[in-house]
């Protein structure tokens, strides 16, 4: 069944087969384009998010920008197949040190931006510690570098509210048979003793492609501490913005700015060549 997001038009998303798993993906190119050589902008979306869980944003930027974009539901989202064999807690480094790479491939991505929001920011953030051949720039937003005591907090709250039935029912709408599986997978990995979402003393200063950071000035799963995480450890160069009045989807809260912003860095990264 089409999603409400989808134009009678639009084909149906291609499922990507990787062999052990198939990712449902959307090409996206910009309503105007002058012929130019552009890096493509690879989406990577939260915890539990999926291809229609962010909105237009994507298809903006990419007219900001006039690039190509990748919008992609990760392993266990949306209408992609479930994990092949439980990840447990490392299923952010997996995703970043196997999936993607794979998936990139596959897709004939040869020069790349990555743009994540939350676990996706994290998702980059891991992948662009190997310094991988296809990789430009990294921007993130809300990802975490650490696991801080207010994330596990909202954690918890949403496991309640998923146990009531309300949240379940909202997340049934985008993931369908997958809900219940990426709902667990992310939950238990947050609020596990001793969790991280990386490494960052380890990861992050092997980080050398140019980085912008964003992040709520209310992320109700996370503080500024992350972006001082992040610029302090990285191994180039790296801006940060703290963005007024906005939670843990800055893209979907302060979109007018967050964009302007994103856009404004990837401008002189974008020509290939």
């Amino acid at each position: 069944m089409p999603s409400p997001d989808e134009l009678p038009d639009q084909l149906p998303d291609p499922l990507i087969d990787l062999g052990d798993r198939r990712l449902r993906v959307r090409r996206l190119s910009p309503r105007q384009e002058d012929g130019l050589d552009r890096t493509t902008l690879v989406f990577l979306h939260e915890g539990l998010g999926c291809i229609e869980m962010w909105r237009d944003f994507p298809q903006k930027l990419c007219d900001a920008t006039r690039c190509n974009g990748i919008v992609y539901d990760r392993t266990g989202y949306g209408r992609s197949s479930p994990w092949p064999a439980d990840p447990g807690v490392h299923y952010m480094e997996i995703e970043a040190d196997r999936v993607l790479p794979h998936l990139l491939e596959r897709l004939g991505v040869e020069d790349c931006v990555l743009v994540g929001h939350s676990d996706g920011g994290t998702i980059a953030l891991n992948y662009a510690a190997a310094d991988p051949e296809p990789l430009r720039a990294v921007v993130t937003l809300a990802a975490h570098a650490i696991n801080e005591p207010v994330c596990v907090a909202s954690i918890v709250k949403a496991r309640e509210a998923f146990a009531a039935g309300e949240l379940r029912q909202r997340l049934m709408k985008y993931h369908g048979d997958n809900t219940d599986g990426a709902f667990a997978l992310w939950s238990d990995a947050w609020v596990a003793p001793g969790f991280e979402p990386m490494d960052a003393d380890g990861r992050l200063p092997s980080i050398v492609v140019p980085v912008q950071a964003l992040q709520g000035e209310d992320d109700e799963y996370g503080s500024e501490l992350q972006l001082g995480i992040i610029a302090g450890k990285v191994g180039g160069y790296c801006e940060t913005r703290l963005v007024p009045d906005c939670g843990h989807s800055p893209h979907l809260q302060q979109p007018a700015y967050v964009l302007s912003e994103i856009a404004r860095f990837i401008a002189p990264l974008a020509l290939v060549g």
